[in-house]
């Protein structure tokens, strides 16, 4: 499922193409996603002016004029296309085929720019996992989606105070306590793994272990919060992880996945300078986590 440095990279890649735009018309090709689409989806938006797109965790929203947000969840395998008139083809290089199957072509937005240039951008869903849902913006922190959701993990709010204070007293694990997302908003599985081989952590540690008795963070905690703040940063700047389905709004592919140290590299040797380790995979709570046990410790 995409993550958080995969959504940017969707949202960063879509608003040239939208912001600024008039919705005309949406065009709904089925009633639902993984749930229903909205009542009276089309007639809440068309006509409306897209002031800008933004993001919360792993949400794209596509923000309207008088207060109004289109919220979008890719799912598995969501993706969304830009076809403009004055292109034939699509923006950028492809590396890899990626659903052009009409049948999978859900939701469309059709878009007037202001001098006239029109735009379509589609939402494909093969497996119909991603979700939509409108949302008036200052009700946006009541919303399920939403509500509770912790600090993103680019912003000044993540520090290794406020992971202290979350981690205090805790006998939980530190994957499973870092993929919570009422601890840190938009963090998964692929960036979890990486940050934690980077700080040098077991993923099974006890997340209370990095915690001072007075409640103050341990050194270790510190490097972790380094380690996550400059992972999901430098995969954002690379473009994602584009696995499986993942592709940008443009339709070329992430570069992240060429940095992976441990994900998905289980029994390579480790990457870590002097480690004589190899890279390892257990399950914790159904998903895979892969880590080193000489340097994680």
């Amino acid at each position: 499922m995409p993550e958080l440095p995969e959504v940017e990279t969707v949202k960063r890649g879509l608003a040239p193409s939208m912001e600024g735009r008039l919705l005309t018309r949406l065009e709904l090709r089925r009633p639902d996603l993984r749930f229903p689409l909205p009542a009276d989806f089309a007639a809440r938006v068309e006509g409306r002016r897209i002031v800008s797109l933004s993001r919360r965790a792993k949400y794209l929203l596509i923000d309207l004029e008088d207060g109004l947000s289109v919220l979008s969840h890719l799912g598995m395998s969501g993706s969304y296309r830009i076809e403009r008139q004055d292109e034939t083809g699509l923006p950028g290089q492809f590396h890899m085929a990626r659903s052009r199957d009409e049948k999978h072509d859900h939701v469309i937005f059709h878009l007037d720019g202001p001098d006239g240039d029109s735009a379509r951008i589609i939402y494909n869903d093969p497996r119909r996992f991603g979700f939509m849902d409108l949302v008036e913006r200052r009700n946006m922190d009541q919303h399920a989606a939403f509500a509770g959701l912790g600090p993103e993990p680019v912003g000044n709010a993540l520090d290794a105070d406020y992971l202290a204070s979350r981690f205090k007293g805790k006998a939980q694990p530190l994957k499973s306590t870092l993929l919570d997302q009422r601890v840190i908003a938009g963090l998964g599985n692929i960036y979890v793994c990486e940050a934690l081989w980077r700080a040098h952590l077991s993923p099974a540690k006890p997340a209370g272990a990095l915690v001072s008795a007075e409640g103050r963070p341990a050194a270790a905690l510190e490097d972790l919060t380094f380690a996550i703040r400059t992972v999901i940063a430098e995969a954002i700047e690379a473009g994602g992880s584009s696995l499986r389905d993942h592709i940008q709004a443009d339709g070329s592919l992430g570069y992240f996945q060429h940095s992976f140290n441990v994900y998905d590299r289980e029994d390579e040797p480790c990457r870590t300078p002097g480690c004589h380790g190899t890279v390892q995979r257990m399950t914790q709570a159904g998903r895979s986590t892969f880590y080193c046990s000489v340097c994680q410790v």
